[in-house]
């Protein structure tokens, strides 16, 4: 039975545990994890610079995927620096205040890309289903509005979450089982019944995760219907190709994030260890990965490069 701590809750820290229980993995992670933070450091603020740069990249979909680089570029510092530290410090130690607002900030940013991912599928389902519209439905006004949207949903559901969570008593509990301070694993320290904060735990899951998920499928099936009624082979493989980047993309965000809660309560060493894992991949990994699936066969993208590394290149030898 769990006995009252003397220390009041707010002035005792936490231990953030992570990988201290597979020192080797924890050592070559430190390697990986720091290469893959600086690709998607990288990666990502390439595009938010191509996108601003290149006006051909002036486009809703453009516009979407700046606001999704952008996020993802806070999303991973808000967890990948601070493990870093820890691993190389073997302190593990985090503030309450630290706590409180690096899980306010992470859960604003994976609920702000879920429905910022929903809402680029809709992007897409206007620019196939209604090309001949899609200029005078996307405008730069509702593209805005609905980048608001997504932002001030994210945000607002992390406050709600986040306030519940912090007003929970510790009673002396201080370890937390992951790299990172997140909903589930501060759940799990606190002594009193949690039930009320599970119970918004999930309905925010449904429509933060599930309703964008359902909108995402609804999109991508009236897409299926539309591509499969053009004609030329070239025409369904740029529509393809259009959509492809995205719905991976969702994919590998929703699969590891929505799988990460059959983990919430790991009870073996190895159930944990696929907990931290999945949260290492939904929270690092596919960032990482999201500029190379949007980039790498992306045409517009390409010759944004080219222009901008050749204009670079004609004033250098212009100053010479």
């Amino acid at each position: 039975m769990r006995t009252l701590n003397s220390t009041p809750d707010h002035l005792n820290g936490f231990v953030l545990v992570g990988f201290s229980e597979w020192p080797r993995l924890e050592m070559a992670l430190l390697v990986v994890v720091s290469i893959f933070y600086i690709l998607t450091l990288f990666g990502n603020s390439a595009i938010i610079i191509l996108s601003r740069l290149d006006p051909k990249l002036y486009t809703p979909m453009y516009f979407f995927l700046a606001n999704l680089s952008f996020l993802d570029l806070c999303y991973t510092t808000s967890t990948v620096p601070q493990m870093l530290i820890n691993i190389q410090s073997h302190k593990r130690s985090i503030s309450y205040v630290g706590c409180i607002a690096q899980l306010f900030i992470f859960l604003s940013l994976g609920s702000t890309e879920c429905v910022l991912l929903s809402i680029m599928a809709f992007d897409r389902y206007v620019a196939i289903c209604q090309p001949l519209c899609y200029t005078v439905i996307m405008h730069s006004q509702l593209c805005q509005q609905l980048a608001a949207v997504a932002w001030i949903t994210g945000f607002s559901n992390s406050l709600v979450q986040t306030v519940l969570t912090s007003l929970l008593p510790r009673c002396g509990q201080y370890q937390i089982e992951n790299f990172f301070c997140e909903v589930p694993a501060m759940l799990q320290l606190s002594c009193v019944d949690t039930w009320v904060n599970e119970v918004e735990m999930y309905a925010a899951v449904v429509v933060i995760k599930v309703i964008p998920l359902g909108l995402i499928l609804f999109s991508y099936i009236n897409i299926v219907r539309a591509v499969i009624r053009i004609q030329s082979s070239e025409g369904r493989n740029k529509a393809f190709h259009t959509c492809g980047s995205h719905l991976l993309v969702v994919i590998m965000f929703y699969g590891s994030a929505i799988s990460g809660y059959a983990y919430m309560a790991p009870k073996s060493s190895s159930a944990k260890l696929k907990g931290k894992l999945l949260a290492l991949f939904y929270g690092l990994i596919t960032p990482m990965l999201n500029p190379l699936i949007y980039t790498l066969r992306n045409k517009d993208v390409k010759a944004a490069v080219k222009k901008i590394l050749g204009r670079e290149q004609e004033q250098g030898w212009n100053m010479a």
